[in-house]
């Protein structure tokens, strides 16, 4: 049976984290990048980001297809696939029609960065047009008809360049478990799966419906010294109030009614095994109780029959409900408690799991699909659909994300998947109008004379009281305007 922990300090509650801190922030340890969500010509490349090096407050860098230093000295930043295990580098964006120094980053203060468009097209930042802006965490950096960007963070100990990636599965993709998603959180998930893998104790995993709980016990059961039986699963909230005991623990043959079969009950079944209960929070509490001797020893009884069986038997329940609402002391059984964020905390995960889903439909379905998917077989999602999904206010999470997909689906003819109607009109509140940056030619050289003389002529310091990119830029403007 699953060992019982014999302490209340023993109790764990495994919090996956955000992608960043809190409210999207970074925190210690965590650099600014900007993941690529959506490109026109390199749909393959999604999940991928550029990381922004650590210690870079007096640097410009450049996004696009630059792959050296330029004459003002901006360095430009190539994609990479940033995983715990290191960063294996994929270069710059390479179609055609991006500029050379498409875009040009500059930190303004903390977890904020200065994003200006120095390329053809137009830039929007969080689906405002603007030339220069500052934007923040969870921002949407979008090139019209190009790429679109989402301003977040990762571990600085991603960036640990390496060769390839040697057993695991492929970036983006699903990995053996069916979990879906490149960012900390996701990864995180990963490890505190092995983590409860490795141990016996009951688990008890939190989080919003349509999140993927079932698909983290699979992950936790699956690397555990029972794997080599099958997980049994149940929906706790589908058991009858009057039979759940012959539910649990089974019944012997014509007991309690006549004609019933002999049953062996879950646990009987699940012996040597996990029992997955899932929505525990749908039990009533007076039938919670029914489980607490089970829990604490494996001792149970079958309907009908006196002597006493024991299980050997690891119980892993999930519940989206505050775990308050569960009997104290059933809950007080469960020494692991693991949690589990919803796509809106993970938006970067929110499209790689739509491209997941698309495939998959594509493999049962590929009429369907098959108008919007490229040669190579990546769905092609319009930059609406995209800048939508990954500011939508999801309620069901995954069941939601794939109700939407298949709505785009119905609407949409090709060449490439647009929002469907409910989705355009149902947004996540965004923030207003990123701050404006004052363009150089818009400055006067009157302002310009005013700031040098407020700032002691140290240009250091003028040029980002003006809002200019660097250093550089002041020059040209002071050159222009004929300012010694």
């Amino acid at each position: 049976m699953g060992r019982q922990s014999s302490s209340p300090l023993d109790t764990t509650l495994i919090e996956a984290p955000e992608s960043d801190g809190p409210d999207g922030r970074g925190g210690p340890g965590l650099v600014p990048a900007l993941v690529l969500l959506w490109s026109r010509d390199e749909p393959e490349r999604v999940g991928e980001a550029i990381s922004l090096p650590p210690g870079g407050r007096e640097r410009v860098y450049t996004v696009g297809r630059a792959v050296t230093v330029d004459d003002d000295g901006s360095i430009p930043l190539s994609l990479g696939q940033l995983r715990p295990s290191g960063r294996v580098d994929t270069g710059p964006l390479r179609a055609a029609h991006i500029s050379r120094r498409q875009l040009s980053i500059a930190h303004e203060g903390k977890d904020r960065l200065r994003v200006e468009q120095t390329g053809r097209g137009v830039l929007r930042l969080d689906g405002h047009a603007l030339a220069v802006g500052v934007v923040e965490p969870g921002a949407l950096i979008e090139v019209e008809n190009r790429f679109t960007l989402l301003y977040t963070h990762r571990p600085a100990s991603w960036l640990r360049p390496i060769g390839e990636r040697r057993g695991e599965h492929p970036f983006a993709a699903a990995d053996r478990w069916g979990i879906v998603g490149e960012s900390p959180a996701t990864w995180e998930l990963r490890r505190q799966a092995a983590f409860l893998a490795g141990r016996d104790e009951h688990a008890l995993i939190l989080g919003p419906s349509g999140s993927g709980k079932e698909l983290l016990v699979q992950a936790i059961h699956g690397q555990s010294s029972r794997q080599g039986r099958p997980l049994i699963s149940r929906n706790a909230a589908t058991i009858p109030e009057m039979l759940i005991d012959a539910e649990l623990f089974g019944n012997l043959r014509n007991y309690p009614n006549a004609g019933m079969p002999e049953r062996a009950g879950l646990l009987g079944q699940a012996d040597g095994s996990s029992l997955f209960l899932d929505e525990i929070g749908e039990l009533p509490q007076q039938l919670q109780a029914h489980l607490l001797r089970v829990m604490d020893r494996g001792e149970y009884q079958r309907l009908g029959e006196p002597k006493v069986r024991v299980a050997d038997v690891r119980i892993i329940a999930a519940t989206n409900r505050d775990p308050s609402e569960l009997k104290h002391d059933f809950l007080a059984r469960f020494p692991h408690r693991m949690e589990i964020r919803g796509l809106d905390r993970r938006p970067e995960d929110a499209l790689l799991i739509a491209r997941h889903l698309l495939k998959k439909i594509a493999a049962s379905d590929p009429q369907v699909v098959a108008p919007v998917l490229s040669a190579q077989g990546e769905p092609l999602l319009a930059p609406e659909l995209v800048a939508a999904l990954a500011s939508y206010s999801y309620t069901t999470h995954v069941r939601e994300l794939s109700e939407l997909l298949w709505r785009a689906l119905h609407a949409t003819t090709g060449p490439t998947l647009g929002p469907p109607r409910e989705l355009v009109r149902v947004r996540r509140e965004r923030p207003a109008d990123p701050e404006p940056l004052p363009a150089p030619g818009t400055l006067s050289r009157e302002h310009v004379l005013e700031v040098l003389e407020r700032c002691g002529g140290v240009k250091e310091v003028a040029w980002r009281e003006l809002g200019l990119r660097n250093r550089y830029q002041l020059h040209r403007l002071l050159k222009k305007l004929r300012i010694d």
